[in-house]
């Protein structure tokens, strides 16, 4: 395709979109409760409600089941089991294991057996507590421990090697070994699971759902309904929240909802309770790793095994991936020299876990972290200076456990900067000084990097579409293949389209996401929305100006390359138009004004067989500062103060990006401290609301709270050369967890490195001090 000769960046002060600060395309209507989520659309005059009948038991066989009671009770319409399906009955996004609705087999604790249709959600609910379903339940696996003991495992394991790991750990006069339990997280988006279909003429559906994958659920549904695709459409405005959650796990209710609706012939909404949709939808996988390392006395790294074990669930989800990843980050930012790792999809009688913000890489990252801690307490040294020895290097040791170099790496300024503005050296000294004459209260400081892979590892993923419509008035709308769950894709989107064509940000419509519109697209996950859909969008609105700058060059006998799209005109040379008035012109002569856009990530690969590739198109990176006080007679802690330096290349938007570096890490502190996932011993959730489940609250947020964005464009070819954001700032939270660890080793002289499993929850801090003391009691005696 020829390119324009001026294509437009963020140093073109007459653009005044791209790169500047815009609020959220829907943040007056989200304040005004005017933005439209799916229960928010006027509803047919015909809808009626779903619910859906649930196991009481983690693992059984269902012996009998008697739905009368369900079908008598008041308002009901219809009821429907496995056998109701007409087409497929599973519903797994990769590969098989996910059942629409349960057929003999119980395979997890608040499994849908059942599905009911009445004329109203309270009614439908009601009714569907009247089944009788008699199970013999059986032993249920609840435990990473127990998948492994019987090889239990839901997809083969998957290893990567680098050098010659046992050779150079033998050889190691510095030897450490650890474990860590790394507990799961809960979702909690504000907008539950939720889909309304709408049946049309014959066999054909509109659905509106809350998902991250619009094309998966068109496909789902599709297959489950027993028709071709292009007979069902999935619109998605916005969703209040996904975070992964939204990625595969929508599609079961969009499915239910479909086939009730092509049923009776009306239209039909399910939207689940909060303590159903937290009990019957997966979470972030909980695991359960392992290392041992062997490093020199200065506290180098020789030789790196990191087992890595993931409690999948019941059934494989995204799980390979997700593995996968914890294996690709298990390095962070550290070269990990003669390494072997490996990585276990471990089966269990739970709900199957999913994709979650960082989809598996901050799993793997904060064992890198573990890591850095232990050596720096083994050798006597400050953590951060044992982390900066260890850091990739530019020429030499730069090369990943899976092969790929680590180009452009910012690292060690990036880390050195946020060292002086955070005075990580001065406070250091002072926290010592504090916790010498503190016998109570103890502080903790920790600087912790993050590198974070961009990119899908299947690569097919990795493609975007975009539909691009400009109208006789000059107003433009596009259309493209992501969705907006609140973090801001469809303003970027806008902004990358106005600067294009040089309009202001009003003159842009970003529509909802729609399978009519863009077709096959990927989901809107791995932090690649802007990436590969704004690429999408800018690969349309070339095409449009290569014809609308031909057409005008032509008008003035001029080079069409030397066209240029600004301040709401076209120019070239001393010819000049205003761009409606090019518009509608072009119109006149039968210029096409509509166009699709393309893109898909170059260089990626990866050779499972060998586990060696280039699985990212790039890094982000970032480093965090975090201190802590924790109260040594309770375990209670706060976070006093915390400084990010993080690298978002050029960005497009620098308000949304800081946005989204703050809630990101404000999540991932979350996921490390409070955020506790407990079932009983029967398997089922007990955290299964927000009065048992704490999220982060205003009041936990740092007192000092310093957000600055890394001043560097994106060495690699991405849109605008900006860097991706969504993901990376979720890892920077490792620095509270480090930070505790180090407030609880100062008891110790910081000579032992504390045992404090994820979430660092008082209990297991105040356990982690005890253990700490009683080595400290111990010392003294001996």
């Amino acid at each position: 395709m020829r390119k324009l000769i001026t294509q437009p960046g963020f140093d073109n002060q007459t653009q005044g979109v791209a790169g500047k600060s815009h609020k959220h395309e829907s943040a007056q209507r989200q304040v005004g409760g005017l933005a439209r989520y799916v229960d928010d659309i006027p509803e047919a005059a015909n809808i009626h409600h779903g619910a859906v009948g649930v196991s009481p038991v983690a693992s059984g066989v269902i012996t009998s089941m008697d739905l009368e009671a369900v079908k008598a009770s008041e308002g009901v319409i219809d009821v429907i089991t496995v056998d109701d399906i007409p087409g497929h009955k599973d519903i797994g996004p990769v590969f098989s294991g996910d059942p629409l609705l349960a057929d003999s087999k119980i395979l997890y604790h608040s499994q849908p057996i059942f599905a009911v249709l009445a004329t109203s959600t309270t009614l439908a609910r009601k009714a569907a507590l009247k089944a009788k379903i008699e199970i013999t339940a059986d032993e249920a696996c609840l435990s990473i421990a127990q998948a492994k003991e019987a090889s239990n495992y839901v997809r083969p394991p998957h290893f990567m090697r680098h050098g010659d790991f046992q050779q150079s750990y033998d050889n190691s006069p510095v030897k450490i070994s650890g474990e860590l339990f790394i507990g799961g997280q809960e979702h909690m988006y504000l907008e539950g699971q939720i889909s309304m279909a709408i049946p049309e003429e014959e066999d054909r559906v509109t659905v509106y759902t809350s998902s991250q994958h619009p094309s998966e659920v068109q496909k789902l549904i599709a297959e489950v309904l027993d028709i071709k695709l292009h007979k069902v459409v999935v619109d998605m405005r916005r969703m209040g929240g996904g975070f992964g959650g939204k990625e595969t796990q929508a599609a079961q209710w969009a499915c239910l909802t479909s086939l009730l609706a092509t049923r009776n012939n009306v239209a039909v909404k399910i939207r689940l309770p909060r303590m159903l949709d937290m009990a019957a939808t997966g979470k972030r996988h909980p695991f359960e790793n392992r290392f041992s390392i062997g490093a020199d006395e200065q506290g180098l790294l020789q030789a790196t095994h990191v087992e890595i074990n993931g409690n999948c669930g019941h059934s494989p989800d995204l799980s390979d991936a997700i593995v996968d990843r914890a294996m690709f980050h298990a390095d962070n930012g550290y070269y990990l020299a003669d390494c072997y790792i490996e990585g276990h999809r471990c089966r269990t009688n739970q709900v199957s876990h999913t994709a979650y913000r960082g989809f598996g890489g901050p799993q793997g990252m904060i064992m890198a972290e573990a890591i850095m801690d232990a050596i720096a307490r083994k050798v006597g040294k400050d953590p951060l200076t044992v982390r900066k020895l260890n850091l990739y290097q530019k020429d030499s040791r730069n090369t990943t456990q899976y092969g790929m170099p680590v180009e452009h790496n910012l690292l060690e300024d990036l880390i050195q900067r946020l060292e002086k503005s955070s005075d990580y050296w001065a406070r250091r000294d002072q926290i010592r000084q504090f916790n010498d004459t503190s016998p109570i209260i103890k502080k903790g400081l920790a600087l912790t990097p993050i590198k974070f892979g961009i990119s899908f590892t299947a690569k097919h993923l990795n493609q975007a579409g975009a539909l691009l419509h400009i109208y006789t008035d000059g107003s433009i709308q596009i259309s493209h293949g992501g969705t907006e769950m609140g973090q801001g894709l469809h303003t970027k989107i806008g902004q990358i389209v106005a600067n294009e064509f040089g309009l202001p940000l009003s003159h842009i419509e970003v529509t909802s996401t729609r399978t009519d519109k863009v077709p096959n697209t990927s989901p809107t996950a791995a932090s690649s929305g802007t990436d590969l859909n704004g690429k999408a969008a800018q690969n349309a609105c070339i095409t449009i100006k290569e014809r609308l700058a031909d057409f005008f060059a032509e008008q003035v006998d001029g080079d069409p390359q030397r066209v240029e799209f600004t301040e709401q005109a076209v120019t070239l040379n001393e010819h000049k138009m205003t761009f409606v008035e090019l518009v509608q012109q072009a119109y006149m002569n039968r210029i096409s004004l509509s166009a699709s856009g393309f893109y898909k990530t170059p260089k990626i690969h990866y050779d499972r067989e060998t586990g060696k590739g280039r699985p990212f198109f790039y890094f982000a990176y970032g480093a965090s500062c975090s201190e802590v006080s924790i109260d040594t007679l309770t375990g209670e802690y706060k976070v006093n103060r915390v400084d990010i330096l993080h690298d978002v290349g050029k960005s497009i938007n620098p308000a949304i990006d800081i946005g989204q570096i703050e809630g990101g890490f404000i999540q991932g502190m979350g996921w490390l401290t409070s955020e506790e996932l407990l079932w009983d011993d029967s398997g089922k959730l007990i955290s299964n609301n927000p009065a048992t489940y704490k999220i982060p609250a205003i009041g936990d947020t740092p007192e000092i709270f310093n957000v600055d964005l890394y001043p560097r464009a994106n060495d690699e070819d991405s849109i605008y050369h900006s860097k991706a954001v969504g993901e990376p700032p979720f890892m920077l939270a490792n620095s509270v967890w480090c930070a505790l660890k180090d407030a609880i080793s100062s008891i110790t002289d910081y000579r032992t490195d504390p045992i404090l499993d994820t979430p660092a929850t008082p209990e297991k801090v105040y356990k982690a001090i005890e253990q700490a003391q009683a080595w400290k009691d111990n010392s003294y005696e001996s």
